[in-house]
């Protein structure tokens, strides 16, 4: 069982990611996160140096939640499977948010790229993350025969992700699935996709 400090923390953290998921964390001030979590200054300062720890925390925890998302969502039978069942799992975690939010990791980049380095760097790590493993599995689809041969594989990874990212944002922009639905059905006809 988790001490009143150890929840006072989960709370701040909790729901800081939902404000910089929301709002940005440039936009989000000390006083939004107090009022959100009922926290006293005291308490936020006792936890954390300030709102930049808070941020770099969030986006630690969210980095490792990705991962774990990555792993569930790349399983199929085959390489092309596990393709397929990822794009189904990225528009079902967008779907079950209604749309709000986006991605944090994009989210992130748009705002900090230049003017917050700490935040860039973190987020360019998890991209970077992300196009090694998807390009791991498009190599394995293309020896398959499941993904198109004449692209080297961690050009079609990061075109996968470039893509999901732009898809992500239309469907946050409009609140409805169609530009995700339709960047996810360009990708399998772009990369040739053979689940």
């Amino acid at each position: 069982m988790m001490s009143k400090g150890e929840q006072t923390r989960e709370r701040i953290l909790t729901e800081a990611t939902a404000l910089f998921n929301r709002q940005g964390i440039a936009a989000t001030t000390i006083n939004d996160l107090l009022k959100a979590t009922g926290a006293t200054k005291g308490n936020l300062y006792f936890h954390f140096s300030g709102k930049e720890q808070v941020g770099l925390e969030v986006l630690s925890r969210a980095r490792a939640a990705f991962k774990t998302f990555l792993e569930n969502a790349l399983q199929g039978e085959t390489p092309g499977a596990e393709l397929e069942q990822f794009f189904c799992q990225v528009l079902e975690k967008n779907r079950s948010k209604g749309f709000v939010g986006g991605c944090l990791f994009g989210n992130t980049a748009l705002e900090a790229s230049d003017t917050a380095p700490q935040f860039a760097n973190l987020v360019s790590e998890v991209f970077a993350e992300w196009i090694d493993k998807l390009q791991k599995t498009i190599a394995a689809a293309q020896s398959f025969g499941q993904v198109r041969q004449d692209l080297p594989a961690d050009q079609l990874a990061e075109l996968v992700v470039i893509i999901i990212e732009g898809g992500i944002m239309q469907a946050r922009l409009n609140k409805a699935e169609g530009a995700l639905t339709r960047a996810l059905g360009t990708l399998r006809v772009l990369l040739e996709l053979k689940p």
